[in-house]
């Protein structure tokens, strides 16, 4: 797949879409073929590192005990302390998890957010993990971190073999999209076993918009 249609489709999903009164988010969709998805190591859950933020701050929301907490409370957007767990009712920790993108834990305490977190972060797919680096230990930094969590993006197949995420909002500029799109395109490329014979196609639409086929020529709407 070449930058060039990429941004080809990110230009023609923009044009196909309707005026809002918002900003729209850019998404990429890829379709996968000849993979069992019921098998573990055939499914695909991983967290990229994007070239450009999305464009929205991603909010980051911290659950740790009095080591962290100065910490949290500086570089996070939200925090919980392990001594307020117990206030936690299901309402409130739904409430939270709306309002959050990321979740970063204390790793000495993560049997105690499992416990209190987990029945409503587990289906959302929310609790901390340690493949974004989100379990850390009692001495880290969090600045640097929510600052990688910025342009960090969550690629999973779910419950069919469809990759879907978000490249950015529609307010960055197609290069920025595109360069996104191409590191998204570019690790599932080379994490599935035969690579380009894995691929149905890719598909770049607007949150609310048609998609448009990457590398398929479609007219614009006039």
């Amino acid at each position: 797949m070449e930058k060039k249609d990429i941004l080809q489709s990110i230009k023609l999903a923009r044009e196909n879409s309707k005026e809002r009164k918002f900003a729209e988010s850019i998404d990429i969709v890829i379709n996968l073929k000849g993979l069992n998805i019921k098998k573990e190591n055939e499914k695909i859950l991983a967290f990229i590192p994007l070239p450009f933020q999305r464009g929205k701050r991603v909010k980051v929301a911290a659950l740790v005990d009095q080591a962290l907490s100065t910490k949290a409370k500086a570089d996070c957007d939200d925090y919980v302390l392990l001594e307020d767990f117990k206030k936690q009712d299901k309402k409130q920790i739904r409430k939270l998890a709306k309002k959050t993108d990321y979740f970063i834990a204390q790793a000495n305490i993560m049997p105690k957010v499992a416990q209190t977190f987990g029945r409503v972060l587990g289906p959302r797919g929310m609790m901390p993990n340690p493949k974004a680096g989100c379990v850390v230990p009692s001495t880290a930094d969090l600045k640097p971190l929510v600052e990688r969590l910025q342009k960090l993006v969550r690629i999973e197949t779910k419950n069919e073999p469809t990759i879907k995420t978000s490249l950015g909002s529609s307010k960055l500029k197609d290069d920025e999209l595109a360069e996104n799109a191409l590191a998204i395109y570019n690790y599932v490329l080379h994490h599935v076993p035969q690579e380009t014979n894995n691929i149905k196609n890719v598909l770049i639409k607007t949150s609310m918009g048609k998609p448009v086929v990457v590398g398929e020529k479609v007219a614009a709407k006039k």
